[in-house]
């Protein structure tokens, strides 16, 4: 346990110092409290110490530590309850499935958003005759799932999958694996019943079409405007309430 009153080396600030040293010496206790949170010293949901111990144990007043934890606050490794404490919020990730079982469908669209333009751009440039076969048999499987929004989640992951393997790109398509990763979480499921009706599944094998039949034509700029749009009511549909 920490001790009460014992100042952290090197940090001998008395709390009269003047206002010109104020600003350096909240932003060292922060980083002193900062990496003993992303050292694992304070775990997930654990609670800080209260302020005057810490204010006793780094040699400042009350105010700095308050100004401190805002700063953690708005790093979001703390968050701070009235009449409870402050708790860390920051929660080291561990593997892979961890940051999928934690990232929402938002957030999920939000990273296709800002990659898939560059993956169909890569797909126009270098996909051979026998990738873009592939790319049209996984369109036929969207095609063919009848409306049923299981069969449907399945058949436009492995779409996107042969969309990302089209652009000749490992890296970007083991990015893509790891997005795709997230559509087995609880959250990507709960939404699932309530985002893919009928009308939108048809509404997205419509814009499946128009993107394979422009990424095979070679037609780039009508592809990336397609997959845009694609993507943005993806999006827009997720806000719907």
């Amino acid at each position: 346990m920490r001790s009460a009153g014992k100042q952290i080396p090197g940090l001998t600030v008395s709390k009269k110092s003047g206002s010109a040293n104020s600003g350096s010496t909240t932003n060292q206790v922060a980083t002193q409290l900062r990496n003993r949170i992303l050292e694992g010293q304070y775990a997930h949901d654990e609670r800080l110490p209260a302020e005057r111990h810490l204010a006793d144990e780094f040699g400042v007043s009350r105010g700095t530590i308050r100004s401190v934890l805002q700063i953690l606050e708005d790093q979001h490794l703390v968050n701070r309850q009235v009449g409870s404490g402050t708790y860390v919020s920051h929660r080291e990730l561990t593997n892979q499935q961890e940051i999928s079982s934690i990232t929402s469908p938002l957030e999920m669209v939000e990273v296709r958003i800002a990659l898939e333009p560059q993956i169909v751009r890569l797909a126009i440039a270098n996909a051979s005759h026998r990738d873009l076969e592939e790319l049209r048999k996984a369109l036929r499987q969207c095609e063919d799932c009848g409306g049923d929004a299981e069969k449907f989640a399945r058949a436009d992951t492995a779409f996107h999958m042969a969309l990302a393997h089209c652009s000749k790109n490992k890296l970007l398509h083991w990015v893509y694996e790891r997005i795709s990763e997230v559509r087995r979480f609880a959250q990507w499921r709960s939404m699932k019943a309530k985002l893919l009706t009928p009308e939108r599944i048809n509404a997205y094998n419509l814009q499946h079409h128009a993107i394979y039949e422009a990424i095979a034509a070679r037609h780039t700029s009508e592809a990336v405007s397609i997959i845009k749009k694609h993507l943005h009511d993806v999006h827009d549909d997720l806000l719907e309430p």
